[in-house]
């Protein structure tokens, strides 16, 4: 399992990059705001990748801890 966490943690290092790329149009829609990286198509399929990559994690631990207390 810790191998595990530490690959979860090296591709989310290694995915930074992508999130922070500058496009045309940066700073035209809040560049420098939460909110722009939720409506730029540049961003927001990273960021929702990984929200729902995140929610896919979280409900997956859930059911395994549900699961080893029964």
């Amino acid at each position: 399992m810790k191998m595990y966490k530490l690959f979860l943690a090296i591709a989310a290092i290694m995915s930074t990059p992508l999130i922070s790329l500058a496009h045309p149009g940066h700073g035209e829609t809040g560049g420098y705001t939460i909110i722009h990286y939720f409506v730029e198509p540049a961003h927001a399929i990273v960021t929702y990748g990984i929200l729902v990559a995140t929610i896919v994690y979280v409900q997956y631990l859930r059911r395994k801890e549900k699961s080893s207390h029964n």
